[in-house]
This record gives C-alpha cells, sequence and structure tokens, in this order.
C-alpha cells in the first residue's frame, strides 16, 4: 500500500514546448508509428498465411513482429497525443501501468532476440538435425520461456509503487520510466537505483555480449563450410547484429549507470522504443 502519497498524476515535459516543434514531432511520430503497426502486423499476417514460412525462424520472426507491434502501443499513441495538448499529464495508475507494459514488452523482446539467435546457430552450425532440435513443442517452450523472462523482469518495477511521491510531480521525460521516477520520489533512491542497474543494466549487458559471442561461434564454425554457405551466415549474423546495437546500445547507455536524468535520454529512449521496433522486422524481411 504506498504511504505519503499526494500526486494522483504526473506531468511530462516532453520534448519542447515550442508549437511549430511540437506539431513537426507530431507528424514525424504517428507517421512512425503507424508505419511500425501496420508493418509489423502485416509481417504476422503473412507468415501465418503462407504455409511455405512455416519453419521456425519465421515462427519466431512473427512473435518477434507481433511483440514489436504490441510494444509501440505502450508509449508512443500517448507522446503523439499530449504533442498536440498544452498540458501532458498521465494518472499516476496510468504512469504504473506504462512502466509494467514498457518494460514487459521489452524484455521479452530481448529474450526472444537470444531464441532467434539459438534457433539460427542450430540452422547454420547442425543443418542435418534443425527440424529435429527446434520442432514445434521446443519452440513454443522458447517462446513462454522469453514471455515469463519479460514478465518476471517487468515485475521489479512495481517497486516504484511502494515509493512515496509528495511533490514536485514534473517528470522531465515523454513518458514512465525508473529513473525519471526515482528523481521525483520523496526518499532516498540510491539502493533502488543500484538494483535498476542490476536488474535492467545487467540484463542489457549480458545479453548483448552473448548475442555478439554466438555470432563469433556462428561464423567461426563455417571455417570449412563454402564461401556461400559462409556468406548466407555473414548475412544472418549482420542482420542480427545492427538489430542488436539499435536496441541494445541505447538501453546500455541509459541503464547502465547509477540515477540520473541527462537530456539525451529522451532520444535514447526514443531509439530503442520507437525506431528499433520500426526497423527490426524490416531488416529481418529485407534479408529474406
Amino acid at each position: 500500500m504506498r504511504q505519503n502519497n499526494n500526486i494522483s498524476e504526473f506531468v511530462l515535459l516532453g520534448f519542447s514546448q515550442d508549437p511549430g516543434v511540437q506539431k513537426a514531432l507530431f507528424v514525424m511520430f504517428l507517421l512512425t508509428h503507424l508505419v511500425t503497426v501496420v508493418g509489423n502486423l502485416l509481417i504476422v499476417v503473412t507468415i501465418i498465411a503462407s504455409p511455405s514460412l512455416g519453419s521456425p525462424m519465421y515462427f519466431f520472426l512473427a512473435c518477434l513482429s507481433f511483440i514489436d507491434a504490441a510494444y509501440s502501443t505502450t508509449i508512443p499513441p500517448k507522446l503523439i497525443v499530449d504533442l498536440l495538448c498544452d498540458k501532458k499529464t498521465i494518472s499516476f495508475p496510468g504512469c504504473m501501468g506504462q512502466l509494467f507494459i514498457d518494460h514487459f514488452f521489452g524484455s521479452a523482446e530481448v529474450f526472444l532476440l537470444v531464441v532467434m539467435t539459438c534457433d539460427r546457430y542450430v540452422a547454420i552450425c547442425k543443418p542435418l538435425h534443425y527440424l529435429t532440435i527446434m520442432n514445434r513443442q521446443v519452440c513454443f517452450l522458447l517462446l513462454v520461456v522469453a514471455m515469463i523472462g519479460g514478465f518476471v523482469h517487468s515485475a521489479f518495477q512495481i517497486v516504484v509503487y511502494s515509493l512515496p511521491f509528495c511533490g514536485p510531480n514534473v517528470i522531465d521525460h515523454f513518458g514512465c520510466d525508473m529513473y525519471p521516477l526515482l528523481k521525483v520520489a520523496c526518499t532516498d533512491t540510491y539502493f533502488i537505483g543500484l538494483t535498476v542497474v542490476v536488474n535492467s543494466g545487467a540484463i542489457c549487458m549480458v545479453i548483448f555480449t552473448l548475442l555478439l559471442i554466438s555470432c563469433g561461434v556462428i561464423l567461426n564454425s563455417l571455417k570449412t563450410y563454402s564461401q556461400e554457405k559462409r556468406h548466407k551466415a555473414l548475412s544472418t549474423c549482420s542482420s542480427r547484429i545492427t538489430v542488436v546495437a539499435l536496441f541494445f546500445v541505447p538501453c546500455i547507455f541509459v541503464y547502465v549507470r547509477p540515477v540520473s536524468n541527462f537530456p539525451t535520454d529522451k532520444f535514447m529512449t526514443v531509439s530503442y522504443t520507437i525506431i528499433t521496433h520500426m526497423l527490426s522486422p524490416l531488416i529481418y524481411t529485407l534479408r529474406n
């Protein structure tokens, strides 16, 4: 139960108070949001409707696209609406809900990227056993594990709910996230800030490193293969490295540090909450 809390809503400062800048950002983010949702859902529908795209790789790609589409409905719609409003506010329950859902889909995607890398490792390094290892039951199990991992990670964010917020209620951001909320809490948040680094920061660093190592292992295992297979493996790894860099580098910048807010945090957040989810399925599908 929340105690010593007289705040029912938060005021979001957003990007700029200039009406001209806000209108330009509204158009840009609206178009980006539409492209993200329509593009990702189109990929999902295409894979489901095409019997020839029934391999595990396309199953995971459809799941990734669905998560990207769902993720894009957490922060961007509120951001787009706020760009047309003079006063940008979000209720306390709405803020907590946005925080939980954002971290749920974000971390679920992180774990799914690990699963997709494992799938590509088996396909490239053990092609004769691929369909046996990556059967339907295993694919669904790996998907469930990724979703459970996302839920466990996002459940930690509820710790913010018990913090006292007694004013001011102004958040220098366009959405609710851990560090901006910890900055306005009426208590010492140093320890919680360290747990955020251990939770979100460690996940970003460890998985980012594992994904890079996995690509290196895949490429190293193909020394005796033909040039065509090496080129195919390089194409696979390059697409994954591109997506991983777009997602993880901004996340590492934001979360692998003590509680603090930098002006660049907003743009970094845009990168891994908006831009990456528009580009990642496009990068995968163009490669295929």
